[in-house]
């Protein structure tokens, strides 16, 4: 499987952003999915978390009432809904699969098999 993340850019302050992460060669359906962030030194932080049954959403403290991840089985491909954001969210952010990753392990970044490319989000103050 191979994940393609898009979306990204610059955005003023306050705005709203909608990142994309499209599978090929695979499916999400049955697979965790994780949404993560990093900045230049510092470790990649966990953003937003759905397990494989895909019932239940988990969130960085930061990312709660501002942030939801969706999937679209049909299309294949997993969201990232950002609101209300701030400098603070400037980052590049990544999107991972995990057809293994159990719900305890959802924020940690090596619980995921394939990871996207990564798309960079500028917000301006």
């Amino acid at each position: 499987v191979q994940l393609q993340a898009s979306g990204g850019g610059l955005v003023q302050a306050g705005g709203p952003l909608r990142l994309s992460c499209a599978a090929s060669g695979g499916t999400v359906r049955g697979s965790a999915l994780g949404w993560f962030r990093q900045v230049p030194g510092k470790e990649r932080e966990f953003v937003a978390g759905t397990p494989r049954n895909g019932r239940y959403t988990y969130y960085g403290d930061f990312a709660k009432g501002r942030f939801t991840i969706s999937r679209d089985n049909v299309k294949n491909t997993a969201y990232l809904q950002m609101s209300s954001l701030t400098p603070e969210d400037t980052a590049v952010y990544y999107c991972a699969l995990g057809p293994r990753t159990i719900t305890s392990s959802l924020r940690n970044p090596n619980a995921y098999d394939t990871w996207g490319q990564g798309t960079l989000v500028t917000v301006s103050s």
